[in-house]
């Protein structure tokens, strides 16, 4: 991947589909969130692919494994890594392994790092069904810090279960940054992705950031003119190394985000560390100039 030549990286893309068609949420979950984000294309991998390559830009890819708490089977993060080995060019696999799993799970995630080439791992508290610092999940995150890739947290309100009675049984409370504090205390050198404007806990997640070293905000999921102004300004100044962009693509493409990121008042040299530049150093890419 020559990091020189792209426009951005996106840090937050979703494989919503599989090779043989198998979605990535159940019935019930993915009719409520059609109706939430709207009607969107469900593109494969190599659409995926082919999609950022025409954009000059890299995406990281995942799914999600929710399948403790949803009992819907997830896309196999073999299947994620291998469709993203094809595309080396503009591809970035993470993998997500249901905390539920324990050691299981922390033998899987070796196993994906070391085999498949997968460069770091995507949770969602809320549809996982467990608050990020639930040890239970410790051992998964003590391979993941080990291993020297970053570990992404949905933060926030989700989407998914929304407008479903009981919100399909996801519970926000989760996706509260705070609770992902306690992982960055509990392992010092894992490097954590916050996923999302945080809300309803904005303020929490820049607190977090900004205490932590080794705790980043993505910016996927809102178009960037719903943007509180508190992160614009933490993004302009205190957090300018460790904001990366996200779209959320399908939900949200990276023209839409791209377009009303150039309206923000962000100033011209923190631009490309948002676009591209603190993410290929946290990715271990070549670092651009």
């Amino acid at each position: 991947m020559n990091v020189d030549d792209l426009v951005a990286i996106d840090v937050h893309t979703h494989a919503e589909v599989s090779k043989d068609g198998h979605e990535s949420l159940s019935p019930e979950l993915l009719r409520a969130s059609a109706k939430y984000f709207k009607d969107h294309p469900r593109p494969t991998i190599p659409e995926m692919a082919a999609y950022y390559c025409e954009r000059r830009m890299a995406a990281v890819v995942f799914t999600v494994d929710s399948e403790h708490a949803t009992g819907h089977p997830p896309i196999p993060n073999e299947e994620v890594a291998e469709s993203c080995a094809e595309h080396p060019d503009v591809l970035i696999p993470f993998a997500s392994i249901d905390p539920w799993k324990g050691r299981a799970g922390a033998r899987q995630a070796r196993r994906l790092v070391e085999r498949y080439g997968v460069r770091g791992f995507k949770f969602h508290p809320s549809s996982q069904g467990m608050a990020p610092n639930d040890p239970v999940a410790y051992p998964l995150y003590e391979v993941i810090e080990e291993l020297g890739v970053p570990a992404l947290f949905h933060t926030g309100q989700t989407g998914i279960g929304a407008g479903v009675p009981g919100g399909g049984g996801i519970r926000l409370k989760y996706s509260n940054p705070m609770l992902v504090d306690d992982v960055a205390v509990d392992f010092p050198e894992l490097r954590i992705i916050l996923a999302h404007p945080s809300f309803p806990w904005q303020d929490e997640a820049l607190a977090v950031a900004t205490h932590k070293p080794y705790v980043y905000i993505d910016l996927s999921g809102w178009s960037p003119k719903y943007f509180p102004p508190q992160l614009i300004q933490y993004a302009n100044t205190l957090l300018r190394d460790k904001v990366l962009f996200g779209s959320d693509y399908p939900v949200i493409t990276p023209d839409r985000w791209l377009a009303d990121f150039d309206k923000l008042d962000i100033r011209p040299e923190v631009r490309p560390r948002i676009l591209k530049e603190n993410a290929a150093r946290l990715l271990g890419l070549a670092v651009p100039g």
